[in-house]
């Protein structure tokens, strides 16, 4: 039960945040959330933070040492990507964060949001991109690219991980159909992909506005 809660109430502060990165990208207009675009992004969440954590938690119950590399390779990946953006930017360092700060206080801050965005994109495409050449700190453009390739390394990822976890799974799951399992969790997680695709195809508040539509792109 208090996993049940502890999972809606995650999707329920994604569904938050994505609703609040999209007032922030388009504020110059007036947008309006229909239920279907809360649907879309609640089942969009649900499946792709479910599956995730599921398969770190079967891969680090047989492959208890692994799992920590896993999370680490993950979470310096994503941490050092908005710095090394910016790095081959050429921009100016921010300055303009808050005036009280010195270069030390902003360099802090700077590492701490880009600390919680890489805790986020462990496990689900982060709602807001962090571009630090920017002003904002964040990247108000949507690239398709980058969110496809994301979403099929984390694809490639998750099978990876429940191939080693069906390979050396103990008697502990002698009662559990493995390849089942397996099949569950790995649609589970294209469903993720299939609501957020249904979302910004059809039910994303601004998809007027976008460039190209997510067909085009793909």
């Amino acid at each position: 039960i208090f996993m049940v809660l502890s999972l809606l109430s995650i999707v329920y502060g994604a569904l938050r945040c994505n609703i609040l990165a999209i007032r922030i990208k388009y504020d110059d207009y007036d947008v309006r959330v229909k239920p279907a675009a809360y649907l879309c992004i609640f089942l969009w969440r649900s499946f792709e933070i479910a599956t995730r954590v599921t398969v770190l938690v079967l891969f680090g119950s047989v492959l208890r040492i692994w799992v920590f590399l896993v999370v680490l390779l993950n979470f310096l990946g994503f941490c050092l990507y908005p710095w090394v953006l910016f790095w081959r930017s050429k921009s100016p360092f921010p300055e303009n964060i808050e005036k009280e700060l010195s270069r030390v206080g902003t360099t802090i801050v700077l590492c701490l949001l880009t600390f919680l965005y890489a805790g986020i994109n462990m496990f689900c495409w982060s709602a807001a991109q962090v571009e630090l050449s920017t002003p904002d700190l964040i990247s108000k453009s949507l690239n398709w690219y980058h969110m496809t390739v994301y979403y099929i390394v984390r694809l490639m990822e998750n099978a990876f991980l429940l191939l080693m976890w069906y390979i050396y799974r103990t008697d502990f799951y002698l009662y559990v159909c493995a390849p089942m399992l397996v099949l569950q969790l790995l649609i589970g997680y294209c469903m993720g992909v299939f609501f957020m695709l249904v979302f910004y195809q059809f039910c994303h508040p601004c998809k007027k506005l976008f460039s190209s539509s997510i067909t085009e792109a793909l």
